[in-house]
């Protein structure tokens, strides 16, 4: 008697090989046989179906991109048959029942052979072979390959589908739905890329959607689980320039940014040695360079593993293709549309045409897929026939043209702004530096307390100001001042660097006043240390030297937050997570699939910005304004400032006194500052992360023991610290990982750098920084007053606008800045964002689900809590005349550039 039910395979989707900007591989039409295995949750026992004798006369879908313009369109009409054949499923036990199901398979876009291997031994024994045959089933845009086939109704649960690719290109793997089993459908989720056997014999495996732990692993996919992860690993596999199909997740130092074969004032220093400190990223393990053996060789493309690329399937007008469009075709045209590079505005008009009149770039085709990936830069106008780079007003220069000119306006943005994660509370005085006195000369401050109660007036004196808890301060004075003779030694670019502080004042309105900006140049060429204070000043001159002292703090606040609070601790410190997850992490593990969505497209981001940003030459070295210093003093803000335990938001606001641990306030925690936007939102947002975090793991660890015994989990943690954070790994700081709780924290801190902060510091890029004035990434020149010529003080008192114009970034640089951070602020229209879609392992588990849908609730409460505190006019720091409302937190945005939006990761 046969028990007769149904199953159906929907592989979605077979896509061919692409041109991918990391590789120069040829395109080509993807025909030929594929063959998939598909393993079952059962006895241990492999039983397979095969298709090379499996009666199907399938048609294949597919496309050429050879000679093809982007973006791509399906050709439906284009189509290959094969021969039938028939199909083969391997029994378990001669001596076993006979009842079997009648199964169906259904493969979209591509024919397999399956194995189904059950989680759980049995009797060990292979039983008969059972014949059925497969067809072909076209239906709508869907073309789907069916096997029917009987199998023993004892096969078991299906655990796991193990795919070889026949075909000589790579193909992409949707999904897989296995229908007509007495519990329902199977549903496989790969999203992955499966290379040729011709590149690699190994057969992917992909595991269902059910997450175990390892000591709960059923014996039937032990073996499995190990495999894949010793392959991810790279277990085995020879030192050797990466494939683009490989998968191997390995760690390097940064010894690639450098381009001493070109030029040997191309050489960067290692990064990731004792003296200089740097978190790990992915070995590419492409060749060292002749000129120099501790550096790596750079190519035209920089290998990520292959799940980690951008995705071909989705919204191709985006993501990758678009910054690498950037990269290499737009700036390319601005510089060759400008012969001078070193060429200032003339006036403010000049700045304004970029808003109005835009770029004019002979050189660039604005049609097809550049114009059609940046609509927002790139014009073409028909009246003069001519492809323009044309930018959009940003939304603060929108409200008040004049808002870069108001001291309450530069104040604010230290809450409110870009880089919101540098404000410190004043806890000593006199302010003084660390730095050898020898080296650097006198410590002290030129902040002085005279200075501090004469611009505070009579509101109260210094002592009542530090003990009220009054007095905040931004300080880079240690962090810069051993570069500022270096930088101001780099021959081929104009530029200038101080150390410098800003201290301002907390009114009783809850805004802040600048009381002071101190700006110090350390003894060197014969000179002795030169300092000097600046304060808001009622006199012309006196007014213009504090205008010239905020554009060069602003420019040293911006190269800090784009080198340090964006890049460092978010992209750079999250590719050694990425690495150990999964390397020590089977797919299958509930923590892999809690991180993996916060880990989407960061590694690809990562190699590009080593490829065009942050490499020798790149754009950071060129616009700002520690030059080819800028990475490597990336590297020492890492060894002086950054410690895990203190990433967490709680943990960064208590660590710079902006908050103390209260258990009657909010959060748990009384803020110094009340009217805090970053700080306000932000511990909303982390609430709603730690709750969803605590949910999901008790869900999976009930019992502290399962932490500790968990070899995964344990070999994780302690990769990240010894190998990912080598140059940290000693630190006594390190959390310790033994109990539900520190796994909690720790995955809540790892996923609210990859969502919360990074939406931060990251999406208001342009808004705030596309208007040169506002935030200058390069201050080229210096002050006018340190050992001036009388004929420098003349110019500056006859014309003081020329000396500001001196100052801000050259035409060529503020083109260039403002093309990448507009691009860089832009949300894809494949974004996926924080609570917007569950995962399909977390709809599995009932618990988990609902536990999910809580979450999602909280941020959707969250979007109407920051509407209430935009629309308060006690909120003084992110409500009122001109001020933008700050909503760089609010979780969900449309695509483009829009200054809201919090996505799962880190993926621009």
């Amino acid at each position: 008697m046969l028990n007769t039910s149904q199953t159906i395979c929907h592989t979605n989707m077979l896509k061919p090989q692409a041109n991918h900007h990391h590789t120069k591989c040829p395109q080509s039409l993807l025909t030929g046989q594929h063959k998939v295995v598909v393993v079952a949750a059962g006895d241990g026992i492999t039983r397979g179906v095969d298709s090379r004798s499996a009666t199907v006369a399938p048609t294949v879908r597919f496309l050429s991109l050879k000679n093809h313009r982007l973006p791509i369109k399906r050709n439906l009409g284009f189509h290959a048959t094969r021969p039938s054949h028939q199909i083969m499923a391997i029994a378990t036990d001669k001596s076993s029942p006979t009842t079997t199901t009648s199964t169906k398979i259904c493969l979209v876009n591509l024919s397999f052979w399956s194995w189904l291997q059950p989680m759980w031994t049995m009797t060990g024994l292979a039983k008969d072979t059972i014949k059925h045959y497969a067809h072909r089933s076209t239906k709508l845009n869907e073309t789907k390959y069916e096997a029917d086939f009987e199998v023993p109704i004892d096969f078991g649960e299906i655990g796991a589908i193990l795919i070889e690719n026949e075909h000589h290109k790579e193909m992409y793997i949707e999904s897989i739905d296995l229908q007509g089993f007495p519990n329902g459908t199977i549903t496989i989720n790969p999203n992955s890329w499966v290379h040729s056997k011709f590149d690699n014999p190994e057969k992917r495996i992909f595991f269902t959607n059910k997450s175990y732990l390892p000591s709960q692993t059923p014996s039937g996919l032990k073996d499995l689980r190990e495999k894949d992860l010793a392959s991810l690993r790279g277990d085995g596999v020879p030192d050797g320039p990466r494939k683009k199909h490989d998968r191997i997740y390995d760690y390097d130092v940064y010894n690639d940014l450098g381009d001493p074969d070109k030029k040997p004032e191309l050489a960067r220093p290692v990064l990731g040695t004792k003296d200089l400190p740097y978190p790990r990223r992915c070995k590419t393990g492409r060749h060292r360079t002749k000129s120099d053996p501790l550096s790596e060789s750079r190519s035209s493309g920089v290998y990520v593993p292959r799940d980690e690329a951008f995705s071909e399937l989705k919204n191709v007008t985006f993501s990758a293709k678009t910054v690498y469009s950037l990269m290499h075709a737009v700036l390319p045209s601005i510089r060759t549309n400008m012969l001078d590079k070193e060429l200032p505005f003339p006036h403010f008009k000049s700045i304004d045409s970029l808003f109005n009149k835009g770029l004019h770039l002979p050189h660039l085709e604005t049609k097809g897929f550049i114009g059609n990936a940046m609509p927002r830069l790139l014009k073409f106008v028909e009246d003069t026939q001519r492809n323009v780079l044309l930018f959009e007003t940003p939304a603060s220069l929108h409200r008040d043209k004049f808002s870069w000119l108001k001291d309450s306006e530069f104040c604010r943005q230290t809450l409110a702004g870009l880089n919101p994660c540098g404000i410190q509370l004043v806890k000593e005085w006199p302010l003084k530096s660390i730095l050898d006195p020898e080296v650097y000369g006198p410590p002290e401050s030129a902040i002085t307390k005279e200075m501090v109660e004469q611009v505070i007036g009579g509101l109260m004196p210094l002592e009542q100001a530090l003990e009220q808890k009054k007095l905040f301060i931004i300080d880079y004075h240690d962090l810069l001042m051993p570069y500022v003779n270096k930088v101001r030694e780099i021959k081929d670019m104009r530029t200038s660097l101080y150390g410098s502080r800003l201290l301002m004042f907390l009114t009783p309105s809850g805004t802040l006043r600048p009381i002071a900006i101190e700006l110090v140049r350390p003894p060197g060429n014969g000179k002795p240390q030169w300092k000097q204070a600046f304060t808001p000043a009622w006199d012309s001159t006196g007014a213009w030297l504090w205008k010239l002292a905020k554009m060069h703090f602003l420019a040293h606040d911006t190269g800090i937050h784009q080198l340090v609070s964006h890049w460092l601790r978010t992209h750079a410190c999250t590719e050694p997570y990425i690495i150990a997850t999964n390397r020590q992490l089977s797919a299958m593990h509930p923590i892999y699939r809690l991180l993996h969505p916060h880990f989407r497209y960061t590694m690809e981001i990562n190699a590009l910005a080593r490829e065009s940003l942050i490499n020798s030459a790149g754009i950071i070295e060129t616009c700002f304004s520690p030059g080819k210093y800028s990475i490597e003093m990336s590297s020492v803000a890492y060894g002086l400032l950054w410690r895990f335990d203190q990433q967490g938001l709680p943990a960064d606001l208590i660590s710079r006194g902006l908050a103390e641990e209260d258990p009657y306030s909010p959060h748990g925690l009384k803020l110094a500052i009340e009217d805090y936007p970053y700080a306000n939102d932000g511990l909303v947002l982390w609430d709603a992360i730690k709750g969803w975090v605590t949910n999901y793991v008790t869900y999976y660890y009930p019992d502290p023991n399962l932490v500790t015994s968990d070899n995964e989990l344990q070999s994780w943690w302690t990769e990240i610290r010894t190998v990912g954070h080598a140059d940290k790994k000693d630190e006594p700081w390190w959390p310790i990982l033994e109990t539900p709780q520190d796994l909690i924290e720790i995955l809540t801190t790892m996923i609210w750098v990859t969502s919360g902060h990074h939406a931060a510091v990251n999406f208001g890029q342009y808004d705030y920084g596309g208007y040169v004035p506002g935030r200058a990434t390069i201050a080229r020149v210096t002050m006018p007053c340190e050992d001036p010529t009388d004929e420098r003080w003349e110019r500056f008192k006859d014309n003081p606008e020329l000396e500001l114009m001196a100052t801000f970034p050259s035409q060529l640089q503020a083109s260039q800045i403002m093309s990448v951070l507009d691009v860089l602020s832009t949300h894809s229209p494949d974004e996926e964002y924080m609570g917007q879609k569950m995962e399909p392992s977390f709809e599995l588990e009932p618990k988990i689900k609902t536990a999910y849908e809580v979450f999602a609730g909280r941020l959707k409460e969250l979007e109407d809590i920051i509407d209430a505190r935009n629309a308060d006019p006690n909120l003084k720091n992110r409500h009122g005349v001109g001020i933008p409302p700050y909503q760089l937190l609010k979780p969900f945005s449309k695509p483009g550039v829009t200054g809201m939006g919090v996505p799962n990761s880190i993926s621009i």
